[in-house]
């Protein structure tokens, strides 16, 4: 259909959004109530078709009916220049399909919620008594928000007739096809669940169960083999979400959800703790393995009986020419039935007959585990178990080999085993506080672990050097080439520097040992240096480190120590140094007159000189620990030599002075020991 053009003058077609084994579909805006919507228009092959024509516009509009925020809004039905239409709601997002190519793996949370909001809405057509038949992830859309809406309701029924679902360019559903829909059967509610089953198969691994050469060898797997396990592609698939799995597609309907509501109630739960030990689901009856033959379709046989009594009635009325138009026509129907038939047994014995194929293990080193998985339901081949191991060359997570391994010829559907890098070997990190550093650090460093330089801090109760923390935690995995490990060990309790107490007083040594909690020893002893009571040593010594509750002597001047004094008594002489001096001599004669006589006479006198004797004047000084030089303990004068005793008082060991002046000349200058 051309851009631009405008279908019933309303719709103005924007540009292509897809298309599908029946219709196309436009991006189209509506031009009178100015929004985008997605037109399908039927394809130009089926034109002609009048059946196709009539239900797909019977069962669109029958869609018209559904409301619900998970279904695709009908808005409009209609015709133009021979092009049947249909007007929806328009989802800007993706299909399902594409959102699990571009989001796989998909956390299991998720899943379910995508899940629910289909089974929502599957439950409401069923309601609605409408089975959708077409069920698949490109009929499923997403929007930007996360929303899920299911399109393609009333469509799918026109998919579904017999008359079309033989042509193979219009079964494009075939891998989410029940067996009963396989068979020719129409489908049923339970169909449209084994569809969703499937789909949640592929939301788990990313894959449809089954594939083929053709659409039929796939439709004969749907109703011949089981689905395979999810847990094969991934063990740590919970089994309650398998289970759902396993139920929804069960070969007999009657093993299957009885309604999309139990089967959205299921799955609901299927994280809960509370299934965590929930056995794998067992079907309480089994297809049986050798029903391979289709058998004919029940609205075929429905219409063949009716058009038989239609002939009765009419034979007695109708000329012959009109019989034998019927009965051409009954022939027509029945060599059809025996095409089909014939062409699901030609196709069954031939998968049959050719056996499971050569093939070979392909290369799945450095893959991600589900890359690996994929790679091999795509090779035909079955996952086996998973191991994990420790790998120095190989990434976590990714492929280290197979068993069997690559390039080896096998059979198709062989279990392939994969083993799985969880990177270099780890091992637990142990608990390392309380030990002594040294110790830990030679063993550590021998184990490749590279232990750095310590962090040091006091600590009043650990012992010194024994490790108070450790960088890493207890039971942590790790790798020990590739770890640093930083311990926080102990100094002991802080210490006290001591200070220079010289000259300190009692009470101040006092005050500094209450407050750092030292035990004082206090000594005493002379000093000649030291005022009595005062600090004149100490132990230990300034600058030196003590710890709370150390001893520490102190030792107390007692001033300087006392030297006994002794008498000494020194007997000298004091030598006199002869001296005169001349002096004049003088005699006066008077004559006593008698008292009466009236005149007197000079009186005469007669002079001469004489010589006398000179003292020497002496002062003796001592200098002992009595007296000094500044005072004489001895003054006198004397006119002849003589002797005199001197007492000096003398310590013990010490030495006494003294002098002797005469006439201010020192005369005597010696020492006097004891």
């Amino acid at each position: 259909m051309e851009i631009g053009k405008k279908l019933s003058g309303r719709y103005k077609i924007i540009g292509t959004v897809g298309g599908g084994g029946m219709a196309n579909v436009y991006l189209a805006h509506d031009l009178i109530l100015d929004r985008d919507v997605a037109v399908k228009v039927l394809r130009y092959d089926f034109r002609e078709d009048k059946d196709i024509i009539r239900r797909f516009q019977r069962e669109a509009l029958s869609a018209t009916e559904l409301v619900h925020p998970n279904i695709v809004s009908v808005y409009d039905v209609g015709e133009e220049d021979n092009f049947q239409y249909i007007v929806m709601e328009y989802v800007k997002g993706t299909d399902l399909k594409k959102y699990i190519g571009n989001h796989f793996p998909i956390p299991y949370q998720k899943v379910i919620d995508i899940m629910e909001q289909i089974l929502s809405a599957v439950a409401d057509a069923h309601r609605n008594r409408i089975i959708h038949r077409d069920l698949k992830p490109q009929n499923v859309l997403i929007d930007e928000t996360g929303l899920v809406k299911i399109t393609d309701f009333g469509i799918a029924v026109a998919l579904s007739e017999t008359s079309i679902t033989q042509t193979n360019s219009l079964l494009g559903s075939v891998h989410y096809l029940s067996p009963e829909q396989a068979r020719g059967s129409m489908a049923t509610k339970q169909s449209d669940i084994y569809a969703l089953g499937i789909i949640l198969y592929e939301l788990l691994t990313g894959n449809v169960p089954f594939e083929g050469e053709s659409a039929v060898s796939i439709a004969l797997k749907h109703f011949q083999e089981t689905v395979p396990s999810v847990k094969d592609f991934d063990g740590r698939i919970p089994q309650p979400l398998e289970n759902v799995v396993l139920k929804a597609t069960a070969k007999e309907a009657s093993d299957r959800y009885q309604s999309a509501e139990e089967m959205a109630t299921d799955i609901a739960t299927a994280l809960s703790p509370q299934r965590a030990g929930e056995p794998k689901f067992e079907p309480a009856s089994m297809m049986e393995e050798t029903k391979v033959l289709t058998p004919i379709p029940g609205d075929l046989l429905e219409t063949e009986s009716v058009e038989a009594e239609e002939v009765k009635e009419e034979d007695e009325q109708k000329p012959v020419k009109d019989q034998k138009k019927k009965s051409k026509k009954k022939k027509i129907i029945l060599f059809s039935i025996i095409g089909v038939i014939l062409l699901f047994v030609i196709g069954f014995f031939a998968i049959a007959m050719s056996g499971p194929k050569d093939v070979k293990i392909p290369d799945l080193t450095g893959l991600s585990e589900a890359e690996a998985k994929s790679e091999l339901i795509n090779a035909k081949l079955k996952v086996g178990d998973v191991t994990e191991e420790a790998n120095p060359e190989v990434e976590e997570g990714q492929v280290i080999r197979s068993d069997p391994k690559t390039d080896r010829t096998v059979k198709e559907n062989t279990k392939v085993n994969l083993f799985i890098s969880t990177g270099k070997a780890t091992e637990k990190f142990g608990n390392f506080v309380g030990e002594d550093f040294q110790v830990v650090k030679a063993k550590l460093t021998n184990l490749k672990y590279d232990v750095k330089t310590p962090i040091e801090v006091f600590s009043p109760s650990v012992p010194k050097g024994q490790i108070i923390e450790q960088s890493i935690e207890k039971g942590q995995e790790v790798v020990p080439s590739e770890t640093q490990v930083v311990f926080t060990i102990s100094k002991g309790e802080e210490g006290f520097i001591m200070p220079d107490m010289l000259n300190y007083g009692k009470k101040d040594v006092d005050d500094i040992a209450s407050a750092q909690g030292l035990k004082v020893t206090y000594n005493s002893d002379y000093s000649d240096t030291v005022t009595a009571g005062l600090v004149m040593a100490q132990t230990p010594g300034a600058g030196e480190t003590v710890f709370r509750n150390d001893s520490i002597t102190v030792t107390l001047s007692k001033g300087p120590k006392e030297i006994p004094v002794v008498s000494v008594t020194k007997r000298i002489t004091l030598e006199y140094l002869a001296k005169t001096i001349n002096k004049p001599a003088s005699t006066t004669d008077s004559s006593n007159q008698s008292a009466n006589s009236s005149s007197s006479e000079e009186s005469i006198s007669s002079v001469s000189s004489i010589t006398e004797p000179v003292a020497n004047k002496f002062e003796v000084y001592i200098e002992d620990e009595e007296n000094n030089f500044n005072t004489p303990v001895v003054t006198k004068s004397i006119l002849a030599t003589e002797s005199i005793d001197l007492t000096f008082k003398i310590k013990e060991g010490g030495v006494a002075r003294y002098k002797v002046v005469r006439d201010g000349e020192t005369i005597i200058n010696e020492e006097v020991r004891p």
